[in-house]
């Protein structure tokens, strides 16, 4: 029977630390996870480790033969964001009151998060979002928004066929947004969808 003294054992906690240190993250909004049963054997140098996901670690021992080891971090990033009191459709230009500063944590966050009410106040959703939200750089409209009265381009598609007339916005919308607006010609109001800066493709 063989027995496993502690002293050849490389500890947990060096591999943590190269993992977390990997990553960019601190000790206090990190965590590597290792099991319990996890045992390497005591490297002569210090360990390596190097990031390979937003969430994952591998840490080496460069000894011959030497080992890696493959460690999962849990990351938390808080900071001061703007939040979203209630639910805002695509479109809908955003006001004060529907805007909250809270302290969330943005470790999973895939763009940016706005942390200033002032960046987003006037400007328009991509797409809807519940309340709660965090909202970040990626849930902004791009490209400026229609206003009342703005000239457009009435887009109508019939099979294959697309079928272009003047119009002129009847309200405030941004880009992915529905928007009522006049034919110039007819005078007949239509709604539609943004689809391109100064298009709205009128629904059917």
């Amino acid at each position: 029977m063989t027995t496993v003294h502690a002293g050849t054992m490389q500890p947990l906690a060096d591999i943590r630390a190269a993992a977390i240190t990997a990553l960019g993250a601190t000790g206090g909004t990190a965590e590597a996870v290792l099991g319990a049963n996890v045992r390497m054997p005591l490297c002569s140098q210090p360990l390596q480790g190097v990031a390979t996901g937003p969430h994952t670690a591998q840490v080496r021992c460069a000894d011959a033969p030497g080992w890696k080891l493959y460690v999962p971090v849990r990351v938390r990033r808080e900071a001061d964001v703007v939040v979203l009191r209630g639910p805002v459709r695509a479109g809908t230009p955003i006001t004060a009151d529907q805007l909250v500063v809270q302290r969330r944590d943005i470790a999973h966050a895939t763009a940016p998060a706005i942390t200033d009410p002032a960046q987003i106040i006037g400007q328009t959703l991509a797409k809807p979002l519940a309340a709660g939200s965090t909202l970040t750089t990626a849930d902004v409209a791009q490209g400026p928004p229609m206003r009342r009265g703005d000239p457009v381009v009435l887009l109508t598609r019939i099979g294959s066929v697309e079928v272009r007339m003047a119009g002129r916005a009847l309200g405030p919308a941004g880009a992915g947004g529905i928007v009522s607006a006049e034919n110039v010609e007819s005078r007949r109001i239509v709604r539609g969808r943004i689809t391109a800066p100064g298009v709205v493709e009128v629904s059917r």
